[in-house]
């Protein structure tokens, strides 16, 4: 199963190209890099492959086959900001059953503690949100997962148990990964193969 971008254009005012004709593939079980300078455009085309943005020529198709809309998208996005990304007004808990209910496994492996379940978002750290993030995204429907620059926030030691969770399950799951990062090393870790915007990015 293959995620495909073919060329993927997207400007804010007429004269003002942000990407063009950008082509991107990833595999499903692939980890794939994606590395580039501030405001060159990541975080755009990861709204763009996982749907957030409708504003762009080019296609964006699962073999061949546009991203139908539904309840479920099989492409997920995590933020940088998880907080962002949840409802203030809500309990952790239904937070993240909101799409369908996380099994233990994967909340133990991103060691998401009992307690937390009852705590209102604001009660918890950037990490402790982000694993909540990663475990509402990786439903058995999903088949791709896009991160932009999701443990940027976190420290070192933080940074590694959450990849090294993510690596396992998605292993299992055979989910393609889009990593999106400026630390060089990290990427190096973690990815098959690393993509510089730049390089796919034609204006």
């Amino acid at each position: 199963m293959y995620l495909k971008a073919e060329n993927i254009s997207f400007r804010y005012k007429k004269d003002n190209w942000i990407l063009r004709n950008v082509d991107l593939s990833l595999g499903s079980g692939e980890v794939l890099g994606l590395i580039g300078d501030s405001g060159s455009g990541k975080s755009t085309l990861c709204k763009i492959l996982s749907g957030y943005e409708k504003n762009y020529s080019g296609t964006v198709s699962i073999d061949g086959t546009g991203i139908p809309p539904g309840i479920y998208n099989p492409i997920q996005l995590i933020f940088q900001h998880p907080e962002k990304a949840v409802n203030p007004k809500w309990k952790m808990k239904d937070i993240l059953n909101e799409g369908h209910v996380v099994s233990q496994d994967i909340l133990d492996s991103f060691g998401i503690k009992k307690n937390w379940l009852h705590r209102w978002p604001n009660e918890l750290s950037g990490g402790e949100l982000q694993r909540f993030a990663l475990a509402r995204a990786l439903s058995p429907k999903t088949k791709f997962l896009i991160a932009d620059e999701i443990t940027t926030m976190v420290d070192a030691i933080t940074q590694a148990q959450i990849w090294e969770s993510i690596l396992d399950i998605v292993e299992e799951m055979k989910i393609g990964v889009l990593v999106v990062s400026h630390e060089k090393n990290l990427m190096n870790r973690l990815c098959h193969d690393v993509v510089h915007l730049s390089h796919i990015n034609n204006i």
